[in-house]
Parts: structure tokens; C-alpha cells; sequence
């Protein structure tokens, strides 16, 4: 098998987490692409599971070897997508890539191939109440949040599908249905 590509972008607090676990959950042919990234881990994430959790160095060191398809600065850390891993997913699965519209771009440039979906809040206030809902978010953080999620949601219009995540299992489902069409072309 050789599985196809779909990746998934949205603002921060949109619900991707929750939209993927659900959607992850009721596919076995699907695998989940892990990024790199320099941040520290939270205390419920896992090496190799959630993110391969790098120094700065290191990080710089990948990018001159050419083993990201795609990296992107973020919220002050960086986060990639290692390639080797990526590959080796997709001969056996069918592979979920979660990334920033910046990144979206660069995997839709250098593989076409690739199914784009952006999960939409239903407004910007929701957003906000999600974002303050979570009590582990400076005001800093969620101002700045807001910021990049304004912008995130003007790229929209380039991706392939939007899907508004008003009510959660809706969501799942058309997504689901989404991933259900394209791998069966």
C-alpha cells in the first residue's frame, strides 16, 4: 500500500487535537506524522509519540542535512516535519500531517499530491472562550494566539477543504468522509 497525505491546519484552541484523536480512532489505515520541535514537552506528551523534542542545535543541524519537509517558526520554538519518518509511514498507512498554514504551504508546493484541510472555529469570539477555557494560557499568549489565528484563517481559501468545527462530532465526521473520498481515488 501506499498510503496518501493529508494535512491538517488551524488556529490554536480550534479543537485539532480532539478533531484528530476522533478521527484517528475510527481509522486503523491512518498513522500520525510526529513533528519535531525545540519546545519542551508538556508533562502529558511523549518523545516519539506527540513530538521528537530536539535542542536548537540539533534542529539547525536537520535542517542542513535536508530532512524536513517542512519547518516553521512558532509561538518562540521550532517544529518540523522529519521526512524519514513520513516515508516510512506512508508505505503502510495512509498518514495525518498537523501543521501551521506556513508549513501547509511549503508540503503543498513540494507535494502536490497532498489533500489540505483547515479546521475552522465558528468565530472568533468562540475562539477566544476556548483559548481562555484551557486555564493554561497567559493573556500574553492568547493575545498573541488571536493574532496568528487571524491570519491563519485568511489562508483558508488555498486549502483544499474547511471544515468548521462547531460541533465536535460533525467535525470528526467530515473529515472522516473527506479522508474516506480521497483515499479511495
Amino acid at each position: 500500500m501506499s498510503g496518501k497525505l493529508f494535512v491538517i491546519s488551524g488556529a490554536s484552541g480550534v479543537g485539532k487535537g480532539t478533531v484528530l484523536a476522533g478521527v484517528m480512532e475510527k481509522r486503523k489505515d491512518l498513522a500520525f506524522s510526529v513533528s519535531a520541535t525545540t519546545r519542551p514537552p508538556r508533562p502529558s506528551e511523549t518523545e516519539g509519540v506527540h513530538y521528537y523534542f530536539v535542542t536548537d542545535e540539533t534542529f539547525q543541524e536537520m535542517i542542513r542535512q535536508d530532512e524536513f519537509l517542512e519547518y516553521d517558526l512558532h509561538a518562540n520554538a521550532c517544529y518540523g516535519t522529519p521526512k524519514g519518518q513520513l516515508e516510512e509511514k506512508l508505505a503502510n498507512y495512509h498518514v495525518i500531517l498537523d501543521v501551521e498554514p506556513a508549513g501547509a504551504e511549503i508540503v503543498h508546493k513540494k507535494r502536490p499530491d497532498a489533500t489540505l484541510i483547515f479546521i475552522m472555529p465558528p468565530s472568533l469570539e468562540e475562539l477566544e472562550r476556548r483559548l481562555r477555557g484551557r486555564g493554561d494560557t497567559s493573556e500574553e499568549q492568547i493575545a498573541l494566539r488571536l493574532k496568528r489565528a487571524k491570519w491563519e484563517m485568511d489562508q483558508k481559501d488555498w486549502y483544499d477543504y474547511v471544515v468548521v468545527n462547531d460541533r465536535l462530532e460533525d467535525c470528526i465526521e467530515e473529515v472522516l468522509n473527506i479522508i474516506a473520498q480521497k483515499a479511495d481515488e
